[in-house]
């Protein structure tokens, strides 16, 4: 009952593709560090969260040479930052002087404008319901009650050959 030391040898023959995708899970991702706040807290913009993957994508059956497919993700990524970057540069403080300008003129028009209004409209409308009341009870109600009582006595009778 001792001890059995054997020695065995095994192997794995793998593709190298095979061998890159078995490996992938295992490999550490790249964890994006924030160091300010979050700039999307609302998920606004999460349509726009856009990878390499889902711009372009190779089934299975079809694949490009690896050091193709890892060329055009690098050069994806990077067009993609520096454009984003100069664009924004660019952009992002005339846009946003716009856009201030755009949301103070229409909250300057709701507060002293169109909340006025309404509100003035509905203090107004109860003594706009008693006299148009009194306007139809004066002069609509009595035209409609006489031509009832003309109307009462007519008969239509239909007759099919």
């Amino acid at each position: 009952m001792g001890l059995e030391k054997e020695k065995c040898e095994t192997s794995i023959i793998m593709d190298e593709d095979e061998f890159n995708k078995s490996i992938e899970p295992i490999l550490p991702r790249k964890t994006k560090v924030r160091t300010g706040p979050d700039r999307d807290p609302h998920d606004i913009n999460s349509h726009l969260k856009i990878n390499f993957e889902d711009v372009v994508g190779e089934p299975d059956t079809t694949h490009s040479f690896d050091k193709v497919w890892i060329g055009s993700h690098a050069v994806f990524e990077l067009v993609k930052y520096v454009f984003y970057k100069l664009l924004t540069t660019l952009l992002a403080i005339p846009l946003s002087f716009v856009a201030g300008i755009v949301l103070a003129v229409l909250s300057a028009l709701h507060i002293w404008v169109v909340m006025p209004l309404i509100r003035s409209c509905i203090m107004a409308l109860p003594s706009v319901q008693s006299v148009w009341k009194s306007l139809v009870d004066i002069f609509i109600s009595p035209l409609f009650r006489s031509m009832r009582r003309c109307l009462s006595a007519v008969n239509i009778q239909v007759l099919q050959n």
